[in-house]
């Protein structure tokens, strides 16, 4: 009776942590030997004039070629061309834009010291509203300096920055093949989950457009970056080539 108890106790916590999904409402595959135009958008270049860096003292430039779409994956190549880091940076602004649902990419990342690889998304109405006040929603981030360590954070115009919202969690693992990065996004609260484990949750009981900027639509951003204030400042170009895999995105109602 007693061994029956525990079962019983650990089917429960198994299904308390268990991920609920509904509906999916979208989904991007790369089944097709290019990227979608109708749904992506490049960004191109270093960020400047506007936005040199990208406000982050990154080190790449963007372009239409370091990536390829083949047998169902996006893979993102960031190169060491000289004296220079080719990444590329895409977008569903304008295109592909959602509010709430369970979030979730499958996704193989590069590794090595200065290397930044991003899921995430941003508010719609950023050209009007600007950053932070549009909010932000970084469903992946990774930087090769911190092996094992998968970041989920939100910045608002409350928390943002090296103040932002977010946590970092360990996984021996990370480095190795694929793992899925999601988001329970609701009126009401925010989860992160790695692999379908919880990492981080935000839900505050004040909903001001400075604390709670998420009642409205996101798009996505796929990008991997080189250095910067986040990426670390310091590049070992020994690590180059190296490769960003994503096998799918898919949006869920919930």
């Amino acid at each position: 009776m007693k061994r029956l108890s525990v079962l019983l106790l650990l089917a429960g916590i198994t299904a308390t942590a268990q991920v609920k999904k509904g509906k999916v409402v979208w989904e991007e595959n790369f089944d097709g030997k290019a990227l979608n135009e109708a749904v992506w958008n490049y960004e191109l270049g270093n960020g400047c004039p506007d936005n040199c860096g990208f406000g982050n003292a990154e080190k790449q430039i963007y372009t239409k070629t370091n990536h390829k779409v083949a047998n169902g994956f996006l893979t993102i190549t960031t190169k060491k061309e000289a004296d220079t880091y080719t990444s590329t940076r895409i977008t569903t602004k304008g295109k592909k834009e959602f509010k709430y649902g369970y979030i979730e990419a499958r996704l193989k990342l590069p590794v090595g010291k200065g290397i930044w690889p991003a899921f995430w998304m941003l508010g719609a109405d950023i050209d009007k509203t600007g950053w932070p006040l549009a909010g932000e929603i970084d469903i992946m981030e990774y930087v090769g300096r911190e092996p094992h360590m998968a970041y989920a954070t939100l910045h608002t115009k409350e928390t943002h920055g090296e103040h932002a919202n977010g946590k970092k969690t360990e996984f021996n693992n990370l480095e190795e093949g694929f793992h899925v990065f999601g988001v329970d996004w609701t009126k009401d609260k925010i989860t992160f989950y790695v692999d379908d484990k919880p990492v981080h949750s935000f839900a505050p009981k004040e909903k001001t457009q400075e604390i709670w900027p998420f009642d409205k639509p996101y798009f996505f951003l796929l990008n991997v970056a080189v250095g910067g204030y986040f990426g670390g400042m310091e590049v070992d170009d020994s690590i180059f080539p190296q490769e960003y895999v994503v096998d799918y995105i898919k949006v869920y109602s919930n």
